[in-house]
C-alpha cells in the first residue's frame, strides 16, 4: 500500500506505533518496524539523555529499518534535558521524530539541519494548521477516543479526520480508535493517509509490559474507559480501576477547587509498577476506547499482516463490489 506516509517515511505499510510510556522501548519499535510499519521508542521514559542514545543504538542493533523517537514536550517547574535528547537523536541518526505536547517550534530548526521529518501530534484542526505553519513535515490527529490525552474539544474522529483532510496540505495520519485493516480503511477514506496505534500495540507479544496489563485490555469493553483531569483541562483517558474511580471521587467532591496534589497518589510516578511489575491497582493507566475490539495478543507481525490482509480484501471485495 503506498501513500503519503509511506513515502514520507520510507515504511512498507501506513502504520505507526506512537510514543507511549514505559512502553516504547527497543523491543517494540524494533520489531513494528521489521513489520513493515514505523516504530517509535518513547524518548522520556529514557530518564537521561545518555540512557535515550543507548536505547536507540539498541534498537538499530534490532532493525535496519526506518524508526523514529517520541518526543513530548511538557510545561514543568524543571523541565527534562530537552537539547540533551535532541542530541542524542541527531547523533543517534535518528530521521524520524514524533513530537507532543507543546509548540515544538523552538527544536525545529536543529531537527531539520539533521534531515530529520517530524510529525507532530494534535487534538484538533487549529493546533494541526499551526503544526504545518512552522514547519512539521505530517500530523497525527488524536480523535477523541484515544488513550492518553485526547485534547478538550471531544471531536471523534469521524469528524475529525475529514475536517482536517479539507484544511491540511501535508500528510496525516488517524490516531485514537485504531485497531485493525477496518480502522485502516475508514481512515484512508476519510482522508488519512495512515493510523497510528498506541493501545493496540500494547497487547502484542514484543510489548515489554506485563502480561496483566495486556490481559487487561484484552478483558475490557469500549465501555470500560473514564475521562479523568478534566477540572484541571489535562483530560486523559484511562482504562477504569479502583485507583480511577478514586480520581473521580476527588474530582466530584472537590469541584474546581481540585488540584494535581489531591490526585498525584493515582496519578505520579505509577507507570513503572503498573507496566512493569503488573500491579493493576497501583494508579490510573492512558487506555484507548479501542480495547474493546482487542480480543488477543498476537506477536506484531501478525498484527500487522492481518491489518494489511483485512484492508486489502475490504478495498477489493466489499467496497469494490458495491460498485454497479
Amino acid at each position: 500500500m503506498k501513500t503519503r506516509i509511506t513515502e514520507l517515511f520510507g515504511i512498507e505499510h501506513p502504520i505507526i506505533q506512537g510514543g507511549m510510556h514505559h512502553v516504547g522501548y527497543a523491543e517494540l519499535a524494533s520489531a513494528v518496524s521489521n513489520a513493515g510499519g514505523l516504530g517509535v521508542i518513547t524518548g522520556l521514559t529514557q530518564k537521561t539523555p545518555k540512557l535515550l542514545a543507548r536505547e536507540i543504538a539498541r534498537c538499530r542493533e534490532m532493525t535496519d529499518k526506518p524508526f523514529g523517537v517520541n518526543l513530548t514536550f511538557l510545561p514543568a517547574v524543571n523541565p527534562p534535558d530537552y537539547p540533551g535528547y535532541v542530541k542524542a537523536i541527531v547523533e543517534g541518526g535518528v530521521k524520524i521524530v514524533e513530537t507532543a505536547g507543546n509548540n515544538p517550534q523552538k527544536w525545529l530548526p536543529a531537527l531539520k539541519e539533521a534531515g530529520i521529518k517530524v510529525i507532530h501530534k494534535c487534538t484538533s484542526v487549529r493546533h494541526a494548521l499551526k503544526a504545518e505553519a512552522i514547519g512539521c513535515d505530517a500530523i497525527s490527529v488524536d480523535g477523541f477516543e484515544c488513550g492518553g490525552h485526547p485534547g478538550e474539544d471531544d471531536i471523534p474522529n469521524f469528524i475529525l479526520l475529514p475536517r482536517a483532510a479539507e484544511e491540511l496540505k501535508i500528510p496525516f495520519v488517524a490516531s485514537g480508535g485504531m485497531a485493525d485493516g477496518r480502522s485502516l480503511v475508514a481512515a484512508l477514506a476519510l482522508g488519512a493517509d495512515g493510523v497510528n496505534m498506541g493501545t493496540r500495540f500494547i497487547a502484542t507479544r514484543e510489548a515489554p509490559v506485563h502480561d496483566n496489563v495486556k490481559q487487561a485490555i484484552v478483558a475490557a469493553s469500549e465501555l470500560d474507559t473514564r475521562l479523568i483531569m478534566r477540572p484541571l483541562r489535562n483530560t486523559e483517558r484511562v482504562l477504569t480501576n479502583a485507583a480511577t474511580e478514586r480520581v473521580l471521587q476527588k474530582e466530584r467532591q472537590l469541584g474546581a477547587a481540585v488540584t494535581f496534589a489531591d490526585i498525584a497518589p493515582e496519578v505520579a510516578g505509577v507507570y513503572p509498577r503498573i507496566m512493569q511489575q503488573g500491579d493493576m491497582e497501583a494508579g490510573v493507566w492512558s487506555c484507548g476506547m479501542v480495547a474493546g475490539l482487542i480480543r488477543d495478543v498476537p506477536t506484531v507481525q501478525q498484527l500487522i499482516d492481518s491489518i494489511m490482509s483485512q484492508a486489502e480484501a475490504l478495498i477489493r471485495e466489499r467496497l469494490a463490489g458495491m460498485l454497479r
